[in-house]
């Protein structure tokens, strides 16, 4: 589907809440872009009051991550495998089941019929009128008492995969890698739906300020516990509303990617490379830590992307981020053109390119440590995802080193749980570019995350039990 086409699944009545995130859910499985995009489209069109548009959120997010569980509760009262009905009728099941299964205010009544009337209502673009099987199906679900969750003495990975919605071979990788109790805790988190984390923006504001402005708003919100610039809300809400927003106060981030910029350590006047940068979250949170002295050039392949970094950085009042598009595996792209911004005191290397003091490599990843975000990811992606960043992290690394300055640092990070996006690209980088050592990153993290550290010195926050994404951060510095 092309983007900002017009969902595939139009129902024959006005658009309500169960409408859109049962046209979301299908469009989710022919569409390869992320369902928050699908969604804020689809609300845009359909402008519902609050208590609507939290209902959409719920059910369109709710189904995509249980889909696991409930697929696994339907399966005793379906006489065929649920795979092989029509999209459109899985996804009707599913949201009828989510609603039975995990939404208590919704009566059971109430969840049976919508259902019902959403498949008659569709029955035009389905193809044949599915009330009468959806009736059936949900109801026989009532009936059904509750079966036992499958036993983790007998199949730890399976059992995982069916208690918390992910993918088998993931939850098998997890057990295997990390221990039954980390994995399990890698999982709960993979299927819960993430806090709203906002990175205060202490070029316009303090952490207290900010926290007082929300206490006078009537809005509960505490500290962070790891970060020392985040703040978590008790409850989400519409950005834009919150107090601050427009003034730049804030900026929405998870706990776990707060922590990534202090270990490159930037310091005021430096000249950053932020090789991977839209939308610039860690951009902004590094202008922020230089005090907007400096240079940070920010380069991204799609210059739609950095659009959006341009619009965060005015917002956030950043002055030190020049935008480049280019593809950074071929300095050809965007070398040029940080020599035309770069302002005198940058020099060049003895290749002739330009010099900076640290680089972050934010590195495009499977994304397997913010499944909770994207609960969409979890049934698109599969192992040979890993190799395929692998080997586009290491091309990235490649072009970029030699860039930094003699003495320069340069941090790698990801949000993947994965070894093979992580330690390995580290290991091969080092051993062909003898001149980058590591260096731990325990000088630079808070007493608070020090449990975070790996036995290489490495960040990794996967299976955290803290509500924070699954991060990996690695520090290098090139010899002088």
């Amino acid at each position: 589907m092309a983007t900002g086409a017009r969902p595939l699944f139009i129902a024959q009545t006005a658009p309500s809440a169960r409408t859109i995130a049962f046209s979301l859910l299908v469009e989710s499985v022919k569409n390869e872009e992320g369902i928050d995009v699908l969604l804020e489209r689809a609300l845009v069109r359909c402008p519902f009051d609050s208590r609507e548009r939290a209902l959409t959120v719920e059910l369109t997010y709710g189904v995509l991550r249980r889909l696991a569980t409930i697929d696994w509760r339907l399966e005793p009262v379906l006489d065929k495998p649920l795979p092989r009905l029509p999209v459109a009728v899985q996804m009707l099941l599913r949201l009828g089941a989510y609603q039975l299964l995990f939404l208590d205010r919704i009566p059971e009544s109430a969840a049976v019929n919508e259902s019902v009337n959403l498949a008659r209502s569709f029955a035009g673009t389905v193809g044949r009128d599915w009330s009468g099987f959806v009736n059936a199906v949900l109801r026989g679900l009532l009936r059904h008492p509750p079966q036992p969750w499958p036993s983790m003495d007998h199949d730890p990975a399976k059992a995982l995969a069916v208690r918390y919605s992910v993918p088998e071979w993931l939850s098998r990788r997890w057990v295997e890698r990390l221990g039954l109790a980390t994995a399990e805790a890698a999982c709960e988190v993979a299927s819960v739906a993430p806090p709203m984390t906002l990175r205060v923006n202490q070029l316009i504001t303090t952490r207290r300020a900010l926290l007082e402005k929300f206490a006078q708003a009537g809005i509960a919100a505490k500290p962070t516990s790891m970060s020392p610039f985040g703040i978590v809300l008790d409850e989400g809400g519409i950005v834009p509303s919150l107090p601050g927003f427009h003034e730049g106060a804030f900026y929405v981030e998870d706990e776990a990617a707060q922590l990534i910029p202090p270990i490159l350590d930037p310091q005021p006047g430096d000249i950053v490379l932020d090789a991977c940068a839209a939308p610039g979250g860690k951009s902004t949170h590094l202008a922020d830590l230089m005090q907007n002295k400096g240079s940070i050039y920010a380069v991204d392949r799609k210059g739609t992307r950095l659009d959006l970094l341009h619009s965060n950085c005015r917002r956030l009042g950043v002055q030190i981020v020049m935008p480049i598009v280019g593809d950074i595996r071929q300095p050809r792209e965007w070398v040029p053109m940080m020599e035309t911004a770069r302002p005198p005191s940058i020099k060049k290397t003895m290749q002739g390119e330009p010099s900076v003091d640290r680089i972050l490599v934010d590195a495009p990843c499977s994304g397997l440590g913010v499944l909770r975000r994207h609960p969409e990811a979890k049934w698109r992606k599969d192992e040979q995802v890993l190799l395929r960043h692998q080997a586009l992290q290491c091309q990235i690394l490649k072009a970029v080193a030699p860039c930094l300055r003699p003495g320069g640092v340069l941090v790698y990070s990801t949000c993947s749980t994965e070894p093979e996006e992580n330690e390995d690209v580290i290991e091969r980088f080092c051993h062909a570019h003898a001149e980058f050592q590591r260096e731990s990153v325990v000088a630079w993290l808070p007493p608070a995350a020090q449990e975070f550290i790996t036995e290489r010195g490495a960040l990794s926050t996967v299976g955290n039990r803290c509500s924070m994404d699954g991060f990996y951060a690695a520090r290098l510095r090139k010899a002088l």
